[in-house]
């Protein structure tokens, strides 16, 4: 990794008090990441995560990436991660844009979570507030846009969509570093494949 965690002192640090609270108690929050708001809950907990699916309007047969605040976190649910993938893409990557795809312990992981799948997008995000947002909550949050599905997704505050706003329990103030969404590197197959192309850009030297 490109730096260990340690906490920030903010300005105002009771948002983000409150921010974990609702998020451990079972809420759903919207907050700002390296890359665009994200809407966010604890992985573990099922009614909260049925609960954002419906207020995303998102299929439940679609998996959702997940944000953790170091690679230790991310192995707690996946597999054991390969060399390759820790050394050419976390080691390089994170934290920051590139949420890479693998498979993960399906015990410790919701089926709602990974589509019904044996896999994981699991992510880094290069923002201390989000690290501490997701240190603070003990576990990794939903990583998904905080848009409803389809729509467009949200790099600045003002392009929240006040319905979704309106649905969920808090908004914890701050802002985007990069307003573009993730890249998505499936490692879970080899070779490996870009599922998509965002923030990251990553030399065709390293698909292996």
């Amino acid at each position: 990794m490109k730096g260990k965690y340690e906490y920030t002192n903010f300005e105002k640090m009771q948002d983000l008090q409150k921010a974990i609270k609702i998020i451990q108690d079972g809420g759903i929050v919207i907050y700002p990441t390296d890359t665009v708001f994200g809407l966010g809950c604890r992985i573990d907990d099922k009614a909260a995560v049925k609960r954002l699916f419906a207020l995303k309007k998102r299929s439940e047969k679609q998996s959702v990436s997940v944000l953790v605040d170091s690679t230790a976190m991310a192995e707690t649910y996946l597999l054991p991660i390969p060399e390759t993938v820790k050394k050419q893409l976390m080691e390089v990557y994170w934290p920051g844009g590139l949420t890479i795809i693998l498979p993960c312990n399906t015990k410790k992981v919701l089926p709602l979570i990974r589509g019904g799948g044996q896999t994981l997008g699991v992510r880094v995000p290069d923002h201390p507030l989000t690290r501490s947002l997701i240190h603070g909550v003990g576990i990794p949050i939903t990583g998904t846009s905080a848009n409803f599905h389809g729509e467009k997704t949200p790099a600045m505050i003002e392009d929240l969509d006040r319905e979704l706003v309106k649905q969920v329990d808090f908004v914890l103030p701050g802002a985007c570093y990069n307003g573009i969404s993730s890249t998505i590197i499936d490692c879970s197959i080899n070779p490996w494949k870009t599922l998509r192309n965002g923030v990251v850009r990553i030399s065709n030297s390293v698909i292996i």
